[in-house]
C-alpha cells in the first residue's frame, strides 16, 4: 500500500494519533462516571485509538485483518461521534426531537447505521468489496464522502440551536470535529474525482486527527454535564496553542518552499533554504515577543475558558512578584504585578509621605515622574472614598460615572496613561498606581476590575508592612541610642560625683602636694572617661578595647580605699590571689557602683564588707551591707531592669549596666536580700587560667 519512502512518515503520523487518542481514552475512562453520554464520548475516543492502531498495522503490511481493523475503528468512531452529537441535540434548545418526528428520527438512525455497515462491507481488499470490483469501490467512496457531510450537518444543527450563552462550552468540540469532518470531506472528494485515496492525504490524516485532541480535552473540561471529570491547565492550553500555531506556520512555509523548489528551476533549492531560514527567524521573533504572548493569552482565555484568569496561578504569580528579593524595589515590583494582570507595558507608583502628600516613588518602563499630589486633591480623595479603578479613556468620554473627580494636569499629560488603581490598606489610601496602555486591547469587565482591586489591596498590604517595618527599625535605633545615652548620663553622674568630692576636699587640702597630685590624677581620669563617652556617642557603641587578666583583690582594695577616703568605712577581705579576664576600667566601675550602693543603703555607722574569694572554677566578689534590704518581689521582678531604682536621686541604670557587662564576660550577678536584713551582691566571674600573666596594675588616670 505504501512505498518505502513514505513508510516513516506514515508510521510517525499514525503513531502520534495512537498515542494521543490512547492517552485521552485512558484519562476519560479514569474520570468517567456512569452516564450514557460519557460512555459515548469514551467509546468515540477509544474507537479513534483502535483506528490508529489498525492504520499502523496497515503501514507494516496491508492484510485483510489490518484493513478490517482500521476501517472498523474508523466507522465505529464516526457512528459514536454521531450518537454523541445526537445526545447533545436532545439536550439542547432544539427540543426533544430537534424538529423531527419520532418515526423520522428512527428512520434516520437506521439509515446512518446501514451506511456505516455498507462502508465496512464495501471496503477495498475485503472479500465482498473485491467481488464488486470497481463499482464497489466507487460506492464505498461515495458512502464515505457522505459521512463527514452528515457530521457537518449535525454540528451546524447543534451550534445553531444551542443557546448563545452555552456555545462557549461547545465551541472547542465543534472546532475539533469540524476539522476532522472537513479534512475527510476533502480527502474523499479527491478520491471520488480520481477513483482512489490520495496517499499524501492518507498519511497526513493521522497527524490531522491527532491535532484536534487538545480541543476535545478543553471541551470535556468545560462541560461538567458530560459527567467526565477533567481539568485543563491554562498553561498547557497556552503552550499547546503556541506549539500548534508554530507548527502550522512552519508546515505552511515548508509547503510554500516545496512549491518554490518545484517551479523554481535551478534556483528553487536555494530559494527554499532562504525561505525556511526566514521562517525560523520569524518564529524566533514572535516567540520572544511580549505583544504576541499577550495576544495569545487573551485568545486562549477568550475562546477556551469561561473566566479570563486562572486565579490560583495569578495569585501565586502575584505573591512571587511581590515577595521576590530582586534588584527592583517593592514599589517597582508592585507596578509589575498589577501591569502583568492586564498586559500593561509599565507604569508609575505614588506613595503617601509622612507629610500627607503623594510622591512619585517608583516606575516601570516609563520615565520617572517628579510630580507630587496633595492628599486633599480630587484624585486621592476620590480613590480613598470609592476605591474604584479609574479608566482614563472612559473618564474622558463620560464623566458622569466619576462624579466629583477632577484629574490633575500632570495625569492628563502623562503619555499612554490608561488606568489609575488605588492602593488601599484598611481604611487608609497608602498610594496609587498609574498603568500605561496594554500591549493588546483588554476589555475592563467586572472580572478584570475585581482582580485589579484584589491585587492592589495585596500590594498595598506589602507596602504598608514594609513601611511599618522601616518605622520599627528606626524606632529601635532611637531606642538603642536612648539606652546608650542613659548609660552615658549615668557615667557622667558618677564623674560629677568624683569632681564634687574633689572640690569639697580642696578647701581643706589644697596646699597639700599629695592631694594636688591626686587631684590632677582624678581630673585626668575624668577627662579620659569623658572622651571615651564622647567616642561612644559618636560611634553608637562602646569603645573597642581588649580585656586582660586582672588581679581582682588588688582592684577591689583600690576601689574600697577610694571610698574609705570619703569618710566611709569599708572592710575588705581577700582570701587568696584571684585573677579573672575583664576590662579594668569597666570592672572598676561595676565594683565602685556596687560598693556605693551598699554605702548609700547602710546607716552612717554601719560597715560595708567586700570579700574576694574562689568558688570552684569561679572568682567571686561579694559586697554585703547592713541596710534595710529589698523585698523578694522587688529583687525578682524589678531589680536589674533599666530605670528601676529605690533611691530618690537614682536613675536605675547602674545595676542594669553592671549585670549586662558581667554577663558579657560569661559571669553573672547574684542578689540575696530581704527586708530588714541587708543585701549581699555576688559578682561571679570565670577564673583566669592558672598560667595567665596578670597585667600590671595601673592607677586610675
Amino acid at each position: 500500500m505504501i512505498g518505502n519512502s513514505f513508510t516513516t512518515a506514515a508510521y510517525v503520523s499514525y503513531a502520534l494519533a495512537l498515542v494521543g487518542y490512547g492517552l485521552f481514552a485512558l484519562r476519560v475512562l479514569l474520570g468517567w462516571r456512569r452516564s450514557a453520554r460519557a460512555a459515548l464520548l469514551a467509546g468515540a475516543v477509544a474507537a479513534s485509538a483502535l483506528w490508529a492502531a489498525g492504520a499502523l498495522l496497515t503501514v507494516e503490511g496491508p492484510t485483510g485483518a489490518s484493513l478490517l481493523l482500521m476501517d472498523f475503528g474508523d466507522l465505529a468512531r464516526y457512528g459514536l461521534w454521531f450518537a454523541f452529537l445526537g445526545s447533545l441535540l436532545r439536550g439542547s434548545n432544539a427540543g426533544a426531537g430537534a424538529g423531527i418526528a419520532p418515526r423520522s428520527r428512527g428512520l434516520l438512525r437506521a439509515s446512518v447505521a446501514a451506511a456505516l455497515v455498507a462502508c465496512l462491507l464495501l471496503t477495498e481488499g475485503l472479500p465482498f468489496g473485491a467481488q464488486l470490483g470497481v463499482a464497489g469501490a466507487e460506492l464505498a467512496l461515495a458512502l464515505h464522502l457522505g459521512l463527514p457531510i452528515f457530521g457537518l450537518v449535525l454540528l451546524e444543527h447543534l451550534m445553531r440551536r444551542t443557546h448563545e450563552q452555552m456555545r462557549w462550552s461547545l465551541r472547542p468540540m465543534a472546532i475539533a470535529l469540524g476539522g476532522i469532518f472537513v479534512f475527510d470531506l476533502c480527502m474523499y472528494s479527491y478520491a471520488m474525482l480520481f477513483n482512489r485515496v490520495d496517499l499524501d492525504f492518507w498519511i497526513a490524516r493521522g497527524v490531522v486527527h491527532a491535532l484536534v485532541i487538545p480541543f476535545l480535552v478543553v471541551a470535556t473540561a468545560r462541560n461538567t454535564g458530560w459527567t467526565v471529570e477533567m481539568h485543563v491547565s491554562r498553561g498547557a492550553v497556552f503552550h499547546s496553542t503556541a506549539l500548534l500555531a508554530s507548527g502550522a506556520f512552519l508546515l505552511a512555509v515548508a509547503a510554500a518552499g516545496y512549491l518554490v523548489r518545484y517551479v523554481g528551476g535551478e534556483w528553487g533549492r536555494t530559494v527554499q533554504i532562504e525561505l525556511l531560514f526566514a521562517a525560523l527567524l520569524c518564529v524566533a521573533v514572535v516567540a520572544t515577543s511580549g505583544r504576541f504572548r499577550s495576544k495569545l493569552r487573551v485568545f486562549v482565555s477568550k475562546h477556551f475558558f469561561s473566566y479570563r484568569y486562572d486565579y490560583r496561578e495569578e495569585w501565586l504569580r502575584l505573591t512571587r512578584t511581590l515577595s521576590h528579593d530582586e534588584v527592583q524595589s517593592l514599589r517597582e515590583r508592585s507596578i509589575m504585578a498589577l501591569a502583568n494582570l492586564v498586559e500593561s507595558a509599565g507604569g508609575a507608583i505614588w506613595i503617601k509621605d509622612d507629610d500627607g502628600t503623594f510622591a512619585a516613588a517608583g516606575r516601570y518602563n516609563v520615565a520617572q515622574p517628579v510630580v507630587r499630589e496633595p492628599a486633599e486633591g480630587s484624585l486621592p480623595r476620590f480613590l480613598a472614598r470609592t476605591g474604584w479603578v479609574v479608566e482614563l479613556a472612559e473618564f474622558a468620554a463620560d464623566r458622569s460615572r466619576y462624579a466629583g473627580l477632577e484629574l490633575p494636569a500632570w495625569l492628563r499629560d502623562m503619555p499612554n496613561a490608561w488606568l489609575v488603581a488605588p492602593l488601599p490598606s484598611g481604611t487608609e489610601l497608602v498610594g496609587f498606581v498609574v498603568l500605561t496602555s496594554p500591549r493588546v486591547p483588554v476589555v475592563l469587565n467586572w472580572e478584570v476590575l475585581d482582580i485589579i482591586k484584589t491585587a492592589s489591596r495585596q500590594a498595598a498590604s506589602y507596602i504598608a508592612h514594609a513601611r511599618a517595618t522601616e518605622a520599627l527599625l528606626e524606632t529601635r535605633k532611637f531606642d538603642a541610642f536612648n539606652r546608650m545615652s542613659a548609660f552615658v548620663v549615668h557615667d557622667l553622674k558618677n564623674l560629677i560625683s568624683q569632681l564634687s568630692l574633689m572640690i569639697r576636699n580642696a578647701e581643706r587640702h589644697r596646699d597639700n602636694p599629695e592631694f594636688q597630685r591626686d587631684m590632677l590624677d582624678t581630673v585626668r581620669h575624668v577627662v579620659e572617661r569623658m572622651n571615651g563617652l564622647m567616642l561612644q556617642l559618636r560611634t553608637g557603641a562602646a569603645p573597642v578595647a581588649r580585656p586582660h587578666v586582672l588581679d581582682l583583690g588588688r582592684l577591689v582594695q583600690r576601689v574600697c580605699a577610694a571610698k574609705s577616703e570619703a569618710g566611709r568605712a569599708v572592710d575588705v577581705a581577700v582570701d587568696a590571689p584571684v585573677a579573672s579576664i575583664a576590662h579594668e576600667d569597666r570592672l572598676d566601675h561595676v565594683i565602685a557602683h556596687l560598693v556605693q550602693n551598699a554605702l548609700d543603703a547602710s546607716p552612717a555607722d554601719a560597715r560595708v564588707r567586700v570579700q574576694v574569694l574562689r568558688d570552684g572554677g569561679n572568682a567571686v566578689i561579694e559586697v554585703a551591707d547592713q541596710g534595710s534590704g529589698m523585698s523578694e518581689e522587688y529583687v525578682r521582678d524589678r531589680l536589674g531592669r533599666p530605670f528601676e531604682t529605690t533611691k530618690s536621686a537614682g536613675m536605675g541604670i547602674g545595676v542594669y549596666e553592671s549585670t549586662q557587662y558581667v554577663a558579657s564576660l560569661g559571669g553573672r550577678v547574684i542578689v540575696d536580700s530581704g527586708e530588714g536584713r541587708g543585701t549581699r551582691v555576688s559578682v561571679v566571674l570565670p577564673l583566669a587560667a592558672p598560667d595567665a600573666q596578670v597585667t600590671p596594675h595601673t592607677e586610675p588616670a
